[in-house]
């Protein structure tokens, strides 16, 4: 009887234990499915952009559904991520705030009538970004971690990308320090993301701009040939004081003898006087841009000569003053061309020339780059780089 009794105890723990851990492997299978189901959807490409209209929206607060991530550690970087797009738990102790390592790229991808879509040179952005993160004693990224993060968030959020006349998709590359510590030495943590935003045409007009006689935006042993946060937060208390003068801009000029221009705002700068553009040399103050470079090969192209030299304030003015300053503009990756109606000195205010399309240099240039971007010409350069759909599923 007891044996019985025994036995039927431990039949009944068998019995136990295999509905208990029945239901707790359903339990689990139930939480995995509903984990899984909780992660399909915060990756599914169009959670917002259902709401998106194109035809209104505020360039630069807007942004796409996904982002990339990758985290440095212990001297190597981890892996990347694509991840919904959201904040980030980070201490105002954070080094890249308070000590400034923190560098940035801007770039554009670009979306045809047939919806095929288009990154344009960004192993350029890729060189550059490297550059900047050398300058302020940051790791550099792999082509990679930068190239492939690109084209993996510009295809799962493609539907972001607006179509039309001026319209793009702005991405922001970024590498900055993320270790807590209040202590003013290289950083030993550090986050390398992008994020992106919808874009339209920066500037619709031309706008006026003041040379400046005594600010500069970068000095020679400094770190003006980086896209350095630095260099923007600098450049916003000049530019307030030209807004409040009557100007939209700034043109920087050097910081030695404030006598030859370097940069516009934001842009490089170039000088038609007559038949000639002129733009400044790129230097260890003046930043080496993708649209400039752009630019200089486009004229080319078309047999205009280009000279690559310092261009001095007093010449500019000149010849404003004879009539042979014909243009003056700048370029860079959000504006793409940004003409100037005239320029201040002195306390002049001196008028440039409204020119045609078919007059201008510049909207001439700007519109042998955009159809190249946008796939409306031939690129005999081979600067378009195709954005192959379902890039996640093939990899």
């Amino acid at each position: 009887m007891v044996k019985n009794n025994v036995n039927l105890l431990i039949f009944g723990s068998f019995l136990g234990c295999f509905f208990s851990l029945k239901f707790t492997f359903i339990f689990c299978i139930a939480l995995i499915i509903k984990l899984v189901r909780l992660v399909l959807r915060s990756f599914t490409p169009f959670k917002n952009c259902s709401t998106f209209d194109p035809e209104n929206f505020s360039f630069g607060n807007t942004f796409i559904d996904h982002m990339i991530i990758c985290e440095y550690e212990n001297g190597k970087w981890g892996d990347v991520k694509l991840v919904p797009y959201g904040q980030l738990p980070f201490s105002p102790a954070m080094m890249g705030v308070n000590y400034g390592q923190a560098c940035f790229e801007g770039m554009k991808a670009y979306k045809d009538k047939d919806g095929q879509v288009f990154l344009f040179r960004p192993e350029k952005n890729f060189a550059r970004i490297n550059k900047s993160a050398s300058r302020l004693a940051m790791p550099e990224v792999t082509e990679e971690m930068f190239i492939d993060g690109l084209k993996a968030l510009v295809d799962i959020d493609r539907a972001w990308i607006p179509q039309g006349e001026g319209m793009s998709l702005y991405i922001r590359p970024l590498i900055f320090a993320t270790e807590e510590a209040l202590k003013a030495r290289v950083s030993n943590k550090y986050m390398f993301a992008i994020v992106a935003t919808p874009a339209k045409s920066y500037y619709s007009e031309p706008v006026s701009v003041l040379i400046s006689d005594f600010y500069s935006r970068a000095a020679n042993g400094g770190v003006g040939s980086a896209k350095a946060a630095g260099n923007y937060a600098a450049s916003f208390y000049p530019t307030q004081l030209a807004i409040e003068q009557g100007y939209e801009q700034i043109i920087w000029t050097d910081d030695a003898t404030h006598e030859y221009f370097e940069e516009s705002g934001t842009m490089n700068v170039f000088v038609r006087i007559n038949d000639t553009i002129y733009t400044p040399p790129t230097s260890e103050k003046i930043l080496d841009g993708v649209t400039r470079d752009s630019f200089i090969q486009l004229a080319k192209r078309r047999c205009i000569e280009v000279k690559i030299e310092p261009v001095a304030v007093k010449t500019v003015i000149e010849a404003q003053k004879n009539g042979t300053l014909k243009e003056v503009w700048g370029v860079g990756t959000a504006v793409v061309t940004t003409v100037f109606k005239a320029l201040g000195y002195n306390g002049e205010k001196l008028d440039l020339p409204s020119l045609s399309l078919e007059e201008s240099f510049a909207l001439t240039l700007q519109k042998d780059l955009v159809d190249i971007q946008t796939n409306k010409v031939e690129d005999p350069f081979g600067w378009r780089v195709l954005v192959e759909k379902n890039i996640l599923e093939t990899a």
